[in-house]
């Protein structure tokens, strides 16, 4: 039996299904285990902790952005290989946000209140990266990818030194984003003319100090 081809209903709902899972859900079941889980929590006070909480929250909105542009991408991807590439590199950034809501959850903290804007944004520019071609939308996953791994990059230098569980969690997602990365340059992917890199760092400046508080 051939598999059922999708109307364009079904698609939207597949879509709206998917951003409720990744907005409200904030703790989803991992594929893999987390990072951090044989490791102790150490001693943190109560700065320390808002800190650190503050600053997962981030990565946690940043997993929640990535979601929604693999997504976004995928959803108008002409190229049915790179669809399931984009799939398939939204199932890992699951882990993601799932190792970084339960740190949270440890923490005492909480997602961001803008993970709905954060994810509508996001989405928005991956099926507008994606109607402009494959090629280009493969740039944007490059560039995101980079931008995030620079600023987990700068997360491990800042979380608290008694905090090792977000720092094994931190460490592994910037591997995951850096392979994230070099496998869109090697699928074909055209590096993006400026000034849209320093446009997108400007978002996420924007985003991170809002999502560190709130």
């Amino acid at each position: 039996m051939s598999p059922r081809t999708l109307t364009p209903l079904d698609r939207a709902l597949v879509e709206i299904e998917r951003a409720l899972a990744t907005v409200f859900v904030p703790k989803p079941e991992a594929l893999h285990p987390s990072p951090a889980g044989a490791i102790e929590d150490g001693e943190l006070d109560e700065a320390a902790r808002r800190h650190a909480a503050g600053l997962m929250r981030v990565n946690h909105v940043g997993e929640v952005c990535a979601q929604a542009l693999y997504f976004g991408q995928a959803a108008v991807a002409r190229d049915e290989a790179l669809r399931a590439r984009m799939l398939a590199a939204a199932a890992e950034e699951t882990d993601h946000l799932a190792w970084c809501g339960e740190r949270l959850e440890e923490l005492g903290s909480r997602p961001s209140l803008f993970n709905p804007l954060w994810y509508a944004g996001a989405y928005a520019i991956g099926a507008v990266a994606g109607l402009v071609g494959d090629r280009t939308s493969l740039g944007f996953v490059v560039e995101t990818e980079r931008q995030v791994e620079a600023h987990l990059g700068e997360h491990l230098e800042t979380l608290p030194p008694g905090d090792e569980r977000s720092r094994a969690i931190v460490r592994r997602m910037k591997d995951d984003e850096a392979r994230h990365a070099d496998n869109a340059l090697a699928a074909g992917a055209r590096l993006l003319p400026r000034p849209i890199p320093s446009l997108m760092r400007f978002a996420s400046d924007v985003m991170k100090t809002v999502a560190y508080r709130v």
